[in-house]
């Protein structure tokens, strides 16, 4: 769970990200990961630096298998922007960078298998948001048609993933808006 204090009764036997590594006291999660998620996740002790990493300016980058083989069509509409369901209203997402891969990228299988190959097609889209309301992406692909199966943060700002493996850690220091751009 990309969170450090366990608030939910039912979550008792989730393990936390303090228990990956002793962290400073007063470390928090940017842009928190679902439990369903993977990829880039920022930690800090400074509050500045987690707002503008939240900010708009700073773009965050997606990589999602979707349920069957996603259209230009698709892909366009999830460019120009989707309404999707926000705290029981609707929200219009702004325009964002997507585009359809051709094959799929070369991550490690996931643990738990999303699915059954003989349920059909799959492919994947890459989404770059500069904003971050609460399961985006995953409600943008269902709104266009396609699901997501899986979602994989790759990038926020000019922060790659690349090939850290689950639990892997990098320091990032002096991380502003500006290097983000």
């Amino acid at each position: 769970m990309s969170q450090f204090v366990n608030n939910q009764n039912k979550r008792r036997n989730k393990k936390l990200l303090g228990e990956l590594n002793d962290f400073p006291e007063g470390t928090m999660s940017i842009g928190r990961l679902d439990e369903d998620s993977e990829g880039l996740l920022f930690l800090t002790t400074d509050g500045k630096v987690s707002e503008q990493v939240r900010s708009k300016k700073v773009e965050k980058e997606y990589f999602a298998q979707v349920d069957g083989q996603i259209t230009s069509e698709a892909v366009l509409r999830l460019q120009e922007g989707v309404e999707i369901g926000l705290r029981d209203k609707k929200y219009k997402t702004l325009p964002c960078k997507a585009y359809k891969h051709d094959s799929a990228p070369s991550f490690k299988e996931r643990i738990k298998k999303i699915r059954d190959d003989r349920h059909g097609p799959t492919s994947w889209v890459s989404i770059t948001l500069r904003e971050g309301k609460f399961r985006q992406v995953r409600k943008m692909t269902a709104a266009v048609g396609f699901p997501t199966l899986r979602l994989i943060r790759v990038r926020i700002g000019n922060i790659h993933l690349h090939n850290l493996e689950s639990g892997e850690w990098i320091q990032v220091n002096n991380f502003g808006v500006a290097d983000a751009l």
